[in-house]
C-alpha cells in the first residue's frame, strides 16, 4: 500500500500536466532538485544527531517489509505458558527461552521471569523499556516529519534563486518566460517532497510503531499475569483485551 500510494499520486500529476498539454520533461530540473533534496538533508542533518538519523534510515525498511506481528500467537503462547508455571513452576519456562520464534523482546521478559524478578520489579522494567521503546519509535518519526517541514520553505529558497537568474534576462521575453517557469519547479518539489513522501512516511511509521507497542503490552500483560501467578481465565481475559489491531 506504501509503495502503490506513492505511485498512484506521482501517476495523477503527471497525468494532469500532460492533459493540460504541459510537457512532462517540464517538471525535471536537476538543480531544483539539488536545492530542494540538499537543503533539506542538510537542515535536517544540523538538528538531528548521527545516531537518530541512521535510526530513521534503518526505520524505512519497515514501510516496504512491514514486520509480522502474530497476536494470536502471542496471546495463545502466554496463556500456554501460565499453565506450565502455575503446574511446573516458572524454573519449567526456561527451556523456552531456545524457541528460535521468540522476539528479543519476549525472550528478554522471560528471561526476567525465569530469574525470579518479583512482579513489582518486573513491570518497572517492562514501563522503563516500552517507554525506552516508544521514545525510540518517535524520534525516527520525528526525522521524516522535520524533513517536511523544511522542504517547502527549502523549495521557495530554491524558487528566489531561479527568479534572480531569470531577472537577468530582463531583455529576452523567451529565456525570461522559460526560467520563470524553471524557477516554480523547485517549489512544486518542495511541496511535493512534504506532503506526497515525507509527512505521509512520518505518519506511517507512527502506524506501524503503535501496532508493534500494543504487542509489547500484551507480551507484558500475560507475563505480569504469569509473574503473580493469576489463573488462566483470568490471564485469558486479559489477553483478550488486546486484539490484533487493523492493520
Amino acid at each position: 500500500m506504501a509503495l502503490a500510494g506513492l505511485l498512484l499520486a506521482l501517476f495523477c500529476i503527471a497525468l494532469a500536466q500532460w492533459w493540460h498539454g504541459g510537457s512532462l520533461w517540464g517538471l525535471v530540473d536537476g538543480p531544483a532538485f539539488l536545492i530542494v533534496a540538499g537543503g533539506t538533508l542538510g537542515a535536517v542533518a544540523l538538528q538531528t544527531p548521527w545516531p537518530q538519523c541512521r535510526a530513521a534510515g534503518l526505520a524505512l525498511g519497515r514501510l516496504w517489509r512491514e514486520p509480522d506481528w502474530p497476536f494470536h500467537e502471542q496471546a495463545a503462547r502466554l496463556l500456554r505458558w501460565s499453565g506450565e508455571a502455575r503446574q511446573q513452576g516458572f524454573l519449567s519456562l526456561e527451556a523456552r527461552l531456545d524457541d528460535d520464534s521468540l522476539d528479543t523482546f519476549t525472550r528478554q521478559g522471560l528471561q526476567w521471569l525465569v530469574d525470579g524478578t518479583e512482579p513489582q520489579a518486573l513491570e518497572r522494567l517492562f514501563d522503563h523499556e516500552l517507554d525506552r521503546l516508544e521514545e525510540q519509535r518517535e524520534q525516527e518519526a520525528r526525522v521524516y516529519e522535520a524533513m517536511g517541514g523544511y522542504s517547502p520553505t527549502i523549495g521557495i529558497i530554491g524558487a528566489v534563486l531561479g527568479l534572480i537568474q531569470a531577472m537577468s534576462h530582463l531583455d529576452d521575453p523567451a529565456r525570461l518566460g522559460a526560467g520563470i517557469a524553471v524557477a516554480f519547479v523547485a517549489t512544486l518539489y518542495g511541496v511535493g517532497l512534504a506532503n506526497l513522501l515525507l509527512l505521509p512516511v512520518a505518519n506511517r511509521l507512527r502506524a506501524l510503531h503503535r501496532r508493534e507497542l500494543r504487542y509489547r503490552e500484551l507480551t507484558c500483560v500475560g507475563l505480569l499475569a504469569i509473574a503473580r501467578g493469576e489463573n488462566s481465565l483470568t490471564v485469558s481475559r486479559q489477553l483478550g483485551q488486546y486484539r490484533e489491531p487493523h492493520s
